[in-house]
């Protein structure tokens, strides 16, 4: 970057948690992202609070029932994604298209890194701003912050980008996701090659798609085409059923799995050429034996492990001996070939070809998952890792183009629109059926116009939220205008030729994000926080790990907070949603009252500010004036009044 970075001034500025925080990353990866602000960057999400929302009613699109599931916001997209808190942990897929930083697009309001709450935009980031790079990651850090807490615990983030800021954008996932959690890095191709002398001709974007717990996350389906159904059949009478060949070798060399394969057929030593056997040896050896035939390892004197040879062949002491084994074994193998359902490993129609494998339609998956090049329509599922899309698979630019223009006119100004295929093939593979996509920077709405399609080509249920920044006096009106428009077209089926097209059936309720702070929300969002800060750093002061607590519901009890396996009950002192109040007298009471409710017994784990009052019933914790502080949960904090209306 070009700016200047004051390391000790920024030293200075750390606590010790931050520096133990800071230490332990590098500890354990040897990588970090370093830029000015970035401490305030980190923070930022905190100090934003949430907004009431208001219905816009003439805006609504379809009927009372599709609208209760699909939303399109306007307004700031970290102001609404806060204000969304009562969905956090429950979106399945973020699929999302952020301003690239090219100087056309992205704009930063500098008063955003003390007042996150700002409403305005910004100015426009020009290429020229030496600090542009640190601009867009302080604004991207705090975002995806919230949209990780969005996720659910199994839930996949896909983030498209460009070379611009490819590599921030990669460091910053690895920080907030975590590199082992990176499912992906699609490269899709936007638009067809140029021949350009002199120049490098720049024809591909990228996806980075990162799963918030890879352990739980799931790669879907996508549905196979008739022409790669074809190539299935059944020549051999398979109980099982269709088939096609497959291969029996995985991709790179392996030195443990080079050695070599004798055919019943031939007598001929097979290798696996440049890749591996893909399966253990213990487990080849089964599926050569299924031919009828006995095989033991061998060592051929090859350097390349020992073989899997027909049995008897290599204790023969003459070629007439060894051409004896074969014939046994070809004459067994033959009958074996002629008797139809054949074995999972085959050596071709006729059996003199090299070892293959069967591939059942009914084995593989429904659908195709995505493979190394998708332009190859019928490989075999394999791990997603660094993969391209061509564009008959992924679509272009252009194309993305030509579908908004189609709904809305061609006067829309927008240059370049994700396609519906690349936006669709993302939901396919990781989205369900039933699940929720949330989409904070939601453009022409594009993402909601995907989910919209595959509901009607697949009969499935997925919802949407769109984000869109509305502000028609800053010329930002897409919220309103374009985004709403392109929705309401292709649910109505209506197109601004006047003819008309078929609907998909779907519907959204619009919301405005107003200038009023959510009190309501502030406070169920100031509890569940300090729930989580307090039980934690009781735990952690005990060398334990954290308890698996049975929680209770915060509208059934005042204190009690939840349970733990050996039936000890844990209670917060918050005092009908105001400050965090003390164990007293009158506390206690209430404590035992919401225990014998709840049919909880002795001790009581209490955290509150201060203890008033002892018990030998209750083991109390003190809730640190810093941590009351650190969530704006002090008795002088600025969000702990009634309503504030900026």
């Amino acid at each position: 970057m070009t700016e200047s970075f004051d390391f000790d001034r920024e030293l200075a500025s750390l606590s010790r948690q931050d520096l133990e925080k800071l230490a332990r990353g590098l500890m354990t990866s040897g990588v970090a992202l370093s830029f000015h602000g970035k401490r305030t960057a980190m923070e930022i999400a905190k100090k934003v609070r949430p907004r009431v929302t208001r219905r816009e009613n003439k805006l609504h699109v379809g009927s009372k029932e599709h609208q209760s599931k699909n939303m399109l916001i306007e307004g700031e997209n970290l102001q609404a994604m806060v204000t969304l808190y009562k969905y956090r942990g429950q979106v399945d897929l973020i699929v999302t298209d952020p301003p690239y930083n090219t100087g056309q697009y992205f704009r930063y309001n500098d008063r955003w890194d003390n007042d996150p709450n700002d409403p305005e935009l910004g100015t426009l980031v020009t290429k020229e701003d030496g600090s542009r790079h640190t601009k867009w990651i302080k604004a991207m850090m705090p975002r995806l912050q919230i949209m990780k807490s969005m996720l659910k615990p199994s839930g996949v983030i896909a983030i498209c980008i460009d070379d611009n800021e490819l590599f921030h954008l990669g460091m910053m996932m690895d920080e907030v996701f975590g590199e082992n959690n990176r499912l992906a890095i699609i490269n899709w191709e936007k638009t067809t090659r140029k021949n350009q002398s002199g120049t490098v001709s720049v024809t591909t974007e990228y996806v980075l798609v990162y799963a918030k717990n890879k352990v739980l996350s799931k790669t879907g389906e996508l549905d196979r085409s008739k022409k790669s159904n074809a190539r299935f059949k059944n020549v051999d009478g398979d109980k099982i059923g269709d088939w096609k060949q497959g291969d029996l070798t995985g991709k790179g060399y392996s030195k443990t799995a080079d050695y070599a394969i004798q055919s019943p057929f031939t007598g001929e030593f097979h290798y696996p050429g440049i890749r591996h056997w893909a399966n253990n040896q213990n487990q080849m050896k089964r599926w050569l034996e299924a031919w009828g035939v006995d095989y033991e390892k061998v060592d051929l004197k090859d350097g390349r492990g020992k073989a899997l040879a027909i049995k008897g062949w290599k204790i023969s002491k003459s070629s007439a001996e060894k051409k004896s084994v074969i014939q046994s074994a070809l004459k067994i193998a033959s009958e074996r070939l002629s008797d139809g359902n054949w074995p999972l490993l085959y050596w071709g129609m006729d059996g003199t070809k090299k070892p293959v494998r069967k591939n059942h339609r009914e084995l593989v998956k429904k659908g195709a998952v995505p493979t190394t090049f998708w332009a190859a329509d019928d490989d075999d599922p394999i791990k997603l890792d660094a993969v391209s899309w061509e564009k008959s698979v992924s679509g272009r630019s252009r194309d993305g183009v030509e579908e908004l223009s189609g709904l809305v006119g061609v006067d829309h100004g927008f240059e370049t629109v994700k396609p519906m295929k690349l936006i669709k093939k993302l939901i396919q593979l990781w989205c369900p059926r039933t699940g929720l996509v949330l989409d904070p920077y939601a453009g022409s709405g594009t993402t909601a116009h995907a989910v919209l399609e595959l509901n009607n080509i697949d009969d499935g249920d997925r919802r949407f939220i769109l984000i869109e920044q509305g502000a028609p006096e800053k010329g930002d009106k897409y919220a309103r205008s374009l985004t709403w428009t392109r929705l309401k077209n292709a649910i109505s089926g209506e197109r601004p030729n006047g003819k008309k097209f078929e609907k998909l059936d779907g519907g959204f309720e619009y919301r405005l994000l107003t200038k009023t702070i959510d009190a309501k929300t502030v406070l169920t969002m100031q509890r569940d926080e300090l729930i989580d800060v307090v039980l934690t750093s009781h735990w952690e002061t005990q060398r334990r790990s954290a308890p698996n607590l049975t929680t209770v519901a915060a509208n059934d009890y005042q204190y009690l907070i939840g349970t733990d396996a050996a039936g000890e009950g844990y209670f917060l002192i918050w005092d009908d949603g105001g400050p965090v109040g003390s164990l007293t007298s009158a506390t206690y009471q209430k404590v035992v009252a919401e225990a014998k409710k709840a049919n909880v017994s002795a001790p009581y784990h209490v955290y509150a500010r201060y203890e008033m009052f002892q018990s030998q019933n209750v083991r109390f914790w003190k809730i640190p004036d810093k941590i009351l502080a650190h969530l704006g949960l002090d008795e002088n904090g600025e969000f702990n009044s009634e309503e504030v209306d900026y």
